[in-house]
């Protein structure tokens, strides 16, 4: 079994939901952790940042790049049923 190293605060949902809203909303395509920070509207722990981030990650809603973040999560519904019907190529 994989140990999680031991972490010191865990985020909110509410803060989970801010920091989506802010990717969401951003009008670049691509944002550095220090830029999003700077968007936040309240101030978060470096480390609770970076769970989130990881957690936003592991869920595929955002990418994250050596160039930066961005959000890739889509709720489209014709796109969805698109890629459904889709054929491999």
């Amino acid at each position: 079994m994989e140990k999680q190293p031991k972490i010191m605060h865990w985020p909110t949902l509410n803060t989970v939901i801010m920091v989506e809203d802010t990717l969401k909303k951003m009008n670049e395509s691509i944002i550095s952790v220090a830029e999003l920070k700077r968007k936040l509207p309240r101030q978060v722990n470096h480390n609770t940042l970076m769970l989130i981030l990881e957690y936003l990650e592991k869920s595929n809603k955002i990418a994250t790049t050596l160039r930066g973040i961005t959000w890739i999560y889509n709720t489209n519904s014709n796109l969805k049923k698109a890629i459904v019907q889709g054929m491999e190529l």
